[in-house]
């Protein structure tokens, strides 16, 4: 009886790891204090979302909401589930305008800035 064996299939309650990405997600114009007052958050995110297609910003602005988030004002930064208005929004620098907007497919080592652009008074 040989002692080699064929490649076995990991049992089912092991998780395998899936591919992340390294990004770094930052919040000016008072958005940071619904992100425990931290400005930069370095992350490592999924690859794909929950249906196997790339992640895109709307992913992100779900996974910030249910991972990143300390406070409880959600309404804050969304709206029906888009990002509320006057909050901009740079990748890399551009506007996410020129990037397609929710729709933009984030890459490993992308920088993605939030600012909010509104005031109380």
């Amino acid at each position: 009886m040989s002692t080699i064996q064929a490649a076995e299939k990991p049992p089912e309650d092991i998780e395998i790891p899936k591919p992340e990405l390294s990004i770094v997600v930052e919040f000016t114009g008072g958005l940071e204090m619904l992100f425990s007052d931290q400005r930069r958050h370095p992350l490592s995110i999924p690859v794909t979302n929950k249906e196997g297609n790339p992640l895109t910003i709307a992913d992100l602005i779900e996974h910030l909401c249910n991972h990143t988030m300390k406070d409880t004002r959600k309404e804050l930064f969304v709206l029906d589930d888009h990002l509320r208005p006057g909050i901009l929004v740079l990748i890399n620098d551009a506007d996410w305008e020129l990037e397609g907007e929710e729709a933009y497919e984030i890459q490993a080592g992308d920088n993605i800035l939030f600012v909010s652009t509104l005031h109380g008074g």
